[in-house]
């Protein structure tokens, strides 16, 4: 007998579900092939989505998505940087209210999965930790330090209980709960399980009684998933021979990726890919996954992090992951791939939770070349996975056992379930190559939701006794073999769906065919019981309201629309036009005018109201200069970093003086240097510092006095690394003079000259050399793409925390350099092409001293005016010129379409009067526009920068008011002529309610 494993309820307040009130006993329990709720096996099917990117407002939205497209569990983390900005302050209110987020899943009937960290990653700032953390004397991260985890207590005291108060034993949601996150990513479990444990045992001691999981690395009495996006059947073998009792699930399955400031969009993994690896899950054998991102949200404020891979990867504001659901919670290509993936998963999850592998020695099926098949078993019942490895859409026969020959479609790369002999109801078995994506009673009726492309012919085979077709709304071919029960179906799949009704054994079957996009348009619809499970069909959107009213998006009045099962008025069909008429009806028996000046009551021409157009910005917005001053001095006389002058996010402005013999072009060296920097001598701008880590900044100056100011972005902490908690902003010395070289370039490898800019196929990681001089310097910084045993003069230099996968350090060389020699320097060969490599020489004695500083007040608006406005003071280039720019007169500086320094804009408009019909999105476009920050009504927008990917940034219609103020800081005051708010390409479309 397989081991079970369980967590036994108190039995006086016990629940079938979450959120329910049901007494009986409740157990949550697992062995090696699923988890079970009251013994009865579940496939956790996960959607990861995190409360702290959105705004209160939208989470039932999103997680009724979430639950539509077959999700029966959340997957969320919680911030800790979100709840406790500043040390002792505490904030569970509003959009932090995760207490409430967790009731809301339970009372939507998922369960949770809980992630308290306290380390999250996330491509959320500092891997959720509070930035204060870093001030603490001594404090060293994600380790068995004293002071980390005296502050570590402190959060879970706080964190814990809400989420204890809402495990399934208290009535609630939570089934499983994670111990830190990824931490095998920095070392194995051996090493790692002190500090595991530790945090395993803070949980434990403050009442967490669910099952603990990790992910990326083990613990002691846990359970282990995997995260990745490809490479299932590896990931299980592993997670197989280190726990062979527990269920194996996927605690991360990436569906996307996130995007960074600069970068490419992260469209690479296709909505057909997204098919495919989801299938390789399943053939692998998982019984858990969690979509991580199912919705991702947005990095609103100063929350988007920094990641690993280069000197400037910062994450952009919107955390879009090309998920499933879109930043704006609409639904997407790979919604619907999810969605039908869990429909199957759903009608056969018993099967899969039960199967094992075929060996490959007792595979029978004969199939043709360019494919390949595997399966799984559960008793006498079979699923194929046969997968294609041909570059077009093809029809290809596969023979069973008995002869039995089945034509399958298949496209390229594409996986494609194969039943053979599947028990579907009491004696009643099913054989073909098609997708089911339902297999459940509807209205008493056993259905079979039967998914193929546009025009395609699927043939099916029933094996019943007395199988009889009673009726069929689509031509039908049948093949009958007397001496046997099986009968053979073939089904052509049209845009209009398809119904044929049979008889086996007495038992009434119905099967629904469809194509696939009728099948992304396919919506099941729970209800309090079976009897009021609904589905609908042909709707682009649906949303359930918390009055369980069902609305539906119609973006074609004439698609066909069908409705089976409890629904109020009863089954079925009408077009997407009748809808709209029926409900503009509705909408006139109250006594609205629902119609527009074409519209005659009464009549078929009637038209719910036309959505107007979004709100307009004015062109000629307030305006507000910002003026350069830092008037506090440094009190070490030395740029402070952002934890140290105390502030979280925004921008510091750092300014000193100093003296030149000479005009001419000198080196400003930044010897530690964690964000963006704009450069300015005697209130020029220079240089827009970009890759950071060290920089080497030319600079130009004038004779005698010159006045450096840096202004620096905070763009995010890194939120995954061996190196947590750098300095943000300026920390430590800078200094004038020096020089810096790209030294990427003339390698010595045994096999000749290397350049490491370019592409090479080193083997054997060979040892590469070069020389390098002092120049007269006595202070050098390598920054890049280090490789792991560099060495200086034959020293190998240590570096803490070195993974292969972070490829970017700076260090600090100056200890092991001869002063007047040739010194060599040497490292093995890694990888290339490097985007960056350099040494960054300088002198100790030419550090600039006397630093003054300034945070975000004293960059905040002090006097609006009009675009027309002029301020002496202000105009740092020394010229009264003005030019005509949208019916204002404006300063010189806009000649090249920028002031040149940093400029608030503000703009007021009116809440838009949207029909009850349309559910908006609202988004601003900054075309034009360089970097900065966005502000809506005292909301934090984010950050954005107009070098791509991301375009668009959200204004979540929850935030708005009557009156609106939109502010837009821009760093170098460029004109905002092209800046406008729109609506996303959904808004335009209405919804109706289907009841």
């Amino acid at each position: 007998m397989t081991e079970k494993r369980s967590l036994l309820l108190h039995e006086q307040e016990k629940i079938t579900e979450p959120g329910a009130d049901n007494r009986v006993t409740s157990e949550w329990s697992y062995d090696r092939h699923s988890f079970m709720w009251n013994g009865q096996r579940v496939f956790l099917n996960s959607a990861t989505i995190h409360y702290f990117r959105m705004p209160r407002a939208e989470w039932r939205e999103v997680l009724v998505k979430a639950k539509l497209a077959g999700m029966n569990c959340i997957d969320t983390y919680f911030a800790w940087n979100v709840h406790e900005p500043e040390e002792g302050q505490w904030n569970f209110e509003g959009d932090r209210d995760c207490g409430a987020f967790l009731d809301l899943c339970a009372e939507l009937g998922m369960w949770v999965i809980a992630r308290p960290g306290p380390f999250i990653c996330a491509e959320w700032d500092f891997g959720g930790f509070p930035y204060w953390l870093e001030t603490k004397p001594n404090v060293k991260f994600r380790e068995n330090n004293e002071t980390y985890l005296h502050y570590v207590d402190l959060y879970f005291d706080r964190i814990v209980p809400i989420i204890r108060e809402r495990q399934v034993s208290a009535g609630g949601g939570v089934i499983l709960v994670q111990v830190e996150n990824e931490y095998g990513y920095l070392m194995d479990d051996a090493a790692a399980s002190d500090h595991m444990n530790c945090l395993r045992d803070g949980l434990l001691r403050r009442g967490i009684e669910v099952p603990l999981i990790t992910c990326v690395g083990g613990a002691e009495g846990t359970i282990e998933g995997a995260n990745f996006w490809s490479g299932a059947d590896g990931h299980y073998a592993k997670l197989r021979d280190k726990q062979p009792d527990t269920p194996k699930i996927v605690t991360e399955f990436w569906t996307g990726w996130f995007e960074n400031w600069g970068g490419p969009s992260a469209i690479q993994k296709t909505a057909p890919l997204l098919e495919k690896r989801l299938m390789e899950v399943l053939r692998a054998g998982y019984t858990g996954i969690s979509h991580y991102m199912f919705y991702g949200g947005t990095n609103f404020g100063g929350y988007g992090g920094r990641t690993v891979g280069s000197s400037d990867i910062f994450m952009v504001t919107s955390y879009d992951y090309d998920a499933p659901l879109n930043e704006y919670g609409r639904v997407t290509p790979k919604y619907a791939v999810t969605k039908k993936w869990s429909y199957f998963v759903n009608a056969f999850g018993a099967f899969f939770m039960e199967s094992e592998e075929i060996p490959e020695a007792e595979i029978s099926p004969r199939y043709p070349k360019g494919t390949s098949i595997r399966g799984r078993r559960s008793g006498d019942q079979t699923v194929w996975f046969l997968e294609s490895h041909l570059d077009e859409r093809q029809t290809l026969p596969i023979t069973l056992e008995e002869g039995r020959t089945l034509p399958v479609a298949l496209g390229p790369e594409q996986i494609v379930p194969v039943f053979d002999r599947i028990r579907i109801a009491d004696d009643v078995f099913l054989t073909g190559g098609v997708w089911i994506a339902g297999n459940e009673m509807v209205n008493g009726e056993r259905t079979l939701f039967i998914v193929g492309e546009t025009g395609q012919r699927s043939v099916v085979e029933l094996e019943a006794p007395s199988l009889r077709v009673i009726s069929s709304s689509m031509q039908l071919l049948l093949d009958h073999d007397p001496e046997s029960d099986v009968r053979r179906l073939d089904l052509f799949h049209f845009r209009e769906p398809g119904t044929i009704r049979l008889e086996a054994g007495g038992v009434p079957l119905r099967i629904i065919v469809l194509d696939s996009e009728a099948m992304d348009r396919t919506w099941r619809i729970e209800g309090a019981d079976q009897e009021q499970l609904r589905y609908a069909i042909g709707l682009d959107d649906v949303d359930i309201l918390p009055s369980g009213q069902v609305k539906g998006m119609i973006s074609d009045p004439d698609r066909s629309i069908m409705l089976l099962g409890g629904w109020p008025s009863g089954e079925q069909m009408l077009t997407g036009r009748e809808f709209i008429y029926r409900d503009a009806l509705a909408e006139s028996s109250r006594g609205e005018d629902m119609y527009d000046n074409h519209a005659t009551k009464g009549t078929h021409h009637q038209q719910l109201p036309m959505l107007p157009m979004p709100p307009r910005l004015s062109g000629s917005p307030d305006v507000s200069r910002v003026k350069l001053e830092a008037a506090a001095q440094s009190p070490s006389g030395q740029p402070e970093h952002f934890a140290e002058y105390g502030q979280d996010y925004g921008y510091l402005l750092y300014e000193c003086d100093f003296h030149s013999e000479a005009d001419g072009t000198s080196n400003l060296i930044l010897p530690d240097l964690q964000d963006t920097a704009r450069i300015y001598v005697g209130g020029v701008e220079q240089a827009l510092v970009r890759q950071v880590g060290a920089a080497a900044v030319p600079v130009r100056t004038v004779k005698g006095m010159n006045r450096l100011q840096i202004l620096i972005q905070h763009m995010g902490r890194l939120n995954f690394s061996p190196h947590l908690g750098e300095s943000k902003g300026l920390a430590g010395p800078v200094h004038l003079g020096g020089a810096v070289q790209d030294i990427r370039r003339d390698w010595q490898a045994a096999s000749g000259i290397v350049h490491l800019d370019e592409v090479n196929h080193l083997e054997e990681h060979p040892l590469l050399s070069r020389s390098i001089t002092l120049d007269g310097m006595d202070r050098a910084i390598l920054v890049g793409a280090v490789s792991k045993g560099l060495r200086i003069n034959g020293i190998e230099v240590p570096l803490e925390g070195y993974q292969d996968w972070f490829s970017f350090h700076t260090v600090d060389l100056s200890l092991y350099l001869k002063p007047g020699e040739i010194n060599t320097l040497e490292m093995p060969y890694s990888s290339s092409p490097l985007n960056r490599l350099e040494l960054i020489l300088y002198r100790s004695e030419d550090e600039l001293t006397d630093w003054r500083m300034a945070g975000n007040d004293a960059l905040l608006p002090k006097q609006w005016g009009t675009l027309g406005t002029f301020d002496e003071s202000a105009d740092p280039m020394g010229t009264k010129d003005v030019v005509q720019y949208g019916g204002n007169r404006m300063a010189s500086p806009l000649i090249d379409r920028s002031y040149g320094q940093p400029v608030w804009y503000r703009w007021k408009f009116s809440r838009p009067n949207v029909p009850e019909h349309y559910q908006v999105n609202l988004m601003v476009r900054l075309t034009g526009m360089s970097k900065g920050t966005l502000h809506l009504n005292g909301h934090h927008l984010g950050r954005y920068w107009q070098i791509g990917p991301q375009e668009d940034y959200k204004v979540p219609v929850s935030w708005l008011q009557e009156e609106n103020e939109l502010l837009v800081f821009d760093e170098e005051g460029c004109a905002p002529d092209r800046i406008r708010l729109l609506y996303d390409e959904p808004s335009r479309y209405p919804w109706v309610v289907i009841e």
